[in-house]
């Protein structure tokens, strides 16, 4: 072998090589992340892909899902061309068609339904990714229809809802500056593996640090000096406990509390019901343990928390238990404080990045006049304090009808598994819409329900405009050109305005136009942001966001306060039951008669996280899908023993509302009685088990993390 092939093999970037590393960002995970990636791109190929180690936000770190993204992108079931459907909606039967007759069908079918019915009869729907939002949005709002909505239906738009009724915005750990970080279900290595190196400097300078979660997990190992391992669903009884022993014991900041808050003495009485011996018995946690945690981020401040954006949202209880734990903080003194929780006003695209663009403006200025979303009557806080329609009152519209007919769904990336009864749903969409298009990257389950499926490339085949935390903002550039027929998910909806002759000079321009007044007033342009390959410091950014903006001018509440006492959600018809305080409830509570229990003694908890896994997206990816090839459920040593249980067996899952089959993985993390399972395989779709009315009154969230459930080896179900 020359030295020249031994080069080669090694993918050694040069001339005499011929492989060049260039530029660009993995979008595999959620916009919070997407983490700069150098691609070695040889004769077109994209054969080699390392973190970019000059990059501001991960500094050349990768995680699994990122170390396979060559993976990933090169997927044998890419969507190569427009496809139309020529079987039975399921069937995933489809014929190759031109862009041209794409752009031609979709539009004819979209606006024969706005003729017919109403624009409003056409819902417009984003899954992953999401950086093309801002334009999707508008697209919706040009072509006259109210209902946009996306995956925050299930994600984190319930805890953005619960801060802003509470504090009126969001805020981040503030670790650099904090004694005490509380991690509630908090684990960095398997989900935001960035984070876990700010915990690891508190904790080299002598802090301290309390996690609680219902598993024990690498960072309740590796990180805790107080690990409390709680029952799922009862987060909101251990900060309601939590809060009584603050405050019996002197622990509470009083003068922040009366300066700064409203609503303290409700707030007190709901807590003055859940004393220590209350609160551990539904907790399951031993109290002095529960005193201890208490006490210590109570004493040693200033302490941060970290706040999930999933785990606990997906109770039916978890809107308020967000709050209740939300309520911790200013009950310290720590909320907007140096090392508490430090606003941060997202950017773009949820990411803070301490400077102001006009996104909101561009997805919400062409908003219709009238119409009524879908959901806005059975989520009336939903519908007041977000600007998306709640799809888990999709199916529920598709089947009745009401209070108008959705006949057509134009989406990207839809993924009908994130839908509780996702059969039902699939089955309402093959049955009563008159049209249904779908952009993705690969042919998945819900593409093959569509009429028309359009093929989409990846983060490294197209450019995008993306701000980073520190001040920084970025458009990237192709690394190669789009794989097939493939376009950017951007260039096809501004594509499809100009077929259309959608009234907007910005769609039909084409998206850097529309980045551009979006991020006019910065300092930067696009062509500003292209003319490096790197992330570039915005002139005007100010990080790290200071703390005291709250404090100095006022929360952005009713009351101008933090709301102990939500005059937010004391405003909506009180026949909806919705309670200003951040009072707990049973997260069972819709299955705890004694049939039901008896029938399905376990809880099933759903959606766990790993390293490898993002959703249903990593799970066809051979790489990742080899580290845990088969769809596993994890049940208790002991569950499993009095049950004959192997590991490995097959089994069977069942709720009151379906079943279906695993494979079973033994496990002493979890607590007896306590079913943990993976999510998002089409073969084992947990989804089919969670009920579409088992949801959180406040949020419209399913309760993916608390359902009754039953186990069983699969040899007892075949006899």
């Amino acid at each position: 072998m020359t030295e020249l092939e031994k080069k080669i093999k090694a993918k050694i970037p040069g001339e005499d090589t011929g492989i060049e590393i260039k530029h660009s960002l993995c979008a595999i995970c959620s916009p919070g992340h997407h983490c700069g990636v150098d691609c070695y791109v040889k004769g077109g190929e994209i054969i080699r892909v390392e973190g970019t180690p000059e990059h501001p936000y991960n500094h050349g770190r990768l995680c699994t899902k990122g170390s396979a993204l060559r993976n990933y992108i090169y997927r044998e079931d890419r969507i190569r061309t427009p496809l139309r459907r020529v079987g039975e909606r399921g069937e995933g039967r489809f014929e190759p068609i031109s862009w041209d007759e794409a752009y031609r069908i979709i539009a004819e079918k979209l606006n024969q339904v706005k003729e017919t019915y109403s624009p409003h009869s056409v819902a417009f729907f984003s899954g992953y990714c999401k950086w093309y939002r801002p334009i999707f949005h508008r697209f919706a709002h040009v072509f006259g229809s109210v209902n946009f909505g996306t995956d925050d239906s299930t994600c984190s738009a319930s805890k953005v809802i619960a801060d802003k009724v509470t504090a009126g915005c969001g805020a981040g750990p503030d670790m650099g500056h904090a004694n005490t970080f509380l991690g509630w279900n908090y684990d960095g290595y398997y989900s935001a593996h960035l984070s876990v190196a700010g915990v690891q400097k508190l904790r080299e300078r002598g802090g301290k640090v309390i996690i609680i979660d219902i598993r024990d997990t690498p960072a309740s190992r590796n990180l805790a000096d107080i690990f409390l391992k709680i029952n799922p669903g009862t987060d909101g009884a251990l900060a309601l406990g939590m809060a009584k022993l603050i405050i019996d014991n002197g622990w509470a900041d009083l003068e922040y509390i009366e300066k700064y808050t409203y609503g303290f003495d409700q707030y007190k009485e709901l807590a003055d019901q859940y004393p220590l011996d209350r609160v551990s018995k539904i907790t399951g946690l031993d109290p002095g343990l529960i005193y201890e945690a208490a006490k210590l981020y109570a004493t040693n401040g200033p302490a941060c928390t970290n706040y999930s954006a999933s785990a606990l949202v997906h109770h039916i209880n978890g809107f308020n238990s967000h709050r209740a734990i939300l309520c911790l903080s200013a009950l310290t003194g720590n909320f907007d404080r140096a090392g508490g929780n430090v606003p941060n006003p997202p950017t773009y695209l949820h990411k803070p990045a301490g400077f102001k663009v006009r996104e909101h403006a561009f997805r919400s200025d062409r908003y219709p006049k009238d119409g009524e979303r879908i959901g806005a009557r059975r989520f009336p806080l939903w519908n007041a304090q977000f600007d998306e329609f709640q799809a888990m009152d999709l199916l529920r519209q598709l089947e009745e009808g009401t209070p108008y007919p959705v006949k057509a769904i134009f989406a990207m990336g839809m993924n009908a598994k994130m839908f509780p009864e996702t059969d039902k749903l699939l089955a309402a969409m093959k049955d009563k819409l008159d049209f249904f298009v779908d952009t993705d990257m690969f042919m998945t389950m819900t593409a093959k329900y569509a009429d028309i499926v359009l093929p989409a490339c990846s983060s490294v085949e197209r450019g995008e405009l993306k701000a980073y935390q520190g001040g920084y903002l970025t458009f990237t550039k192709p690394v190669i050109p789009p794989l097939y027929e493939s376009k950017s998910d951007v260039d096809i909806l501004c594509g499809l305005a100009r077929v259309m002759d959608l009234d907007d000079p910005y769609l039909k321009a084409g998206y850097e136009a529309s980045a551009d007044w979006m991020i006019d007033g910065c300092g930067l342009t696009v062509a500003d942001l292209k003319a490096s390959d790197l992330p570039v410091k915005v002139p005007a950014a100010k990080w790290p966001v200071k703390p005291g903006n709250c404090l100095e001018n006022g929360f952005k509440t009713a009351t101008g306060k933090f709301e102990f006492y939500s005059t937010a959600i004391a405003s909506i018809d009180p026949a909806f039951g919705l309670n200003p305080l951040p009072d707990y409830r049973d997260s069972l509570e819709d299955q705890n008669d004694p049939e039901t229990k008896e029938k399905y003694p376990f809880y099933l908890c759903t959606g766990a996280r790993l390293a490898h896994a993002i959703h249903s997206r990593a799970h066809e990816t051979p790489w990742l899908r080899s580290i845990r090839p088969d769809p596993t459920c994890e049940i208790h040593r002991e569950d499993a023993r009095r049950l004959g249980i192997r590991e490995g067996d097959r089994v069977s899952l069942s709720s009151p509302y379906g079943e279906i089959f695993m494979k079973a993985k033994l496990t002493g993390k979890t607590k007896p009685g306590v079913i943990l399972t993976l999510h998002g395989y089409t073969e084992a779709n947990v989804n089919e088990l969670i009920g579409r009315n088992h949801v959180d009154p406040y949020s419209g969230f399913p309760g993916f993390k608390g359902m009754r459930c039953n186990i069983r080896k699969c040899q007892e179900v075949e006899e």
